[in-house]
């Protein structure tokens, strides 16, 4: 039985990420909104698992939980080693991190706006 894709604004995609995320437990999560500075998405997300256990749950679980809401295949990277797994849903990327490969590729510094502050996306 193959889910069939519900049209759903790159918002509320965006919206159901958040929550599946907090679901799991997830740590520093920041929202980056692309809109206007790059064709491959609406938005990118990072977050960070405490472990790789946790990092390749939080991913599996968020793959699932949009497949079945919104029929929504998304291609997924990086689960096996759990360091850095990278969830393309479309309009949404979601990058989970386990600390350490956080601070060191620091995805957050490249794709902020100026201007904009980490504290103030992690509020959004």
């Amino acid at each position: 039985m193959k889910a069939t894709p519900i049209d759903v604004t790159s918002d509320d995609l965006l919206a159901r990420v958040l929550s599946s995320l907090d679901d799991d437990k997830a740590e520093d999560v920041v929202a980056i909104d692309l809109r206007g500075r790059s064709s491959v998405a609406d938005h990118m997300v990072i977050c960070s698992g405490r472990s790789s256990r946790q990092v390749a749950a939080i991913a599996e679980k968020l793959v699932e939980r949009l497949k079945h809401e919104f029929g929504r295949a998304c291609r997924i990277e990086g689960k096996e080693q759990g360091d850095w797994v990278l969830i393309d849903a479309g309009d949404v990327i979601v990058h989970v991190f386990r600390p350490e490969v956080r601070e060191f590729y620091q995805l957050e510094k490249m794709w902020m706006q100026p201007g904009v502050g980490i504290a103030a996306a992690r509020k959004a």
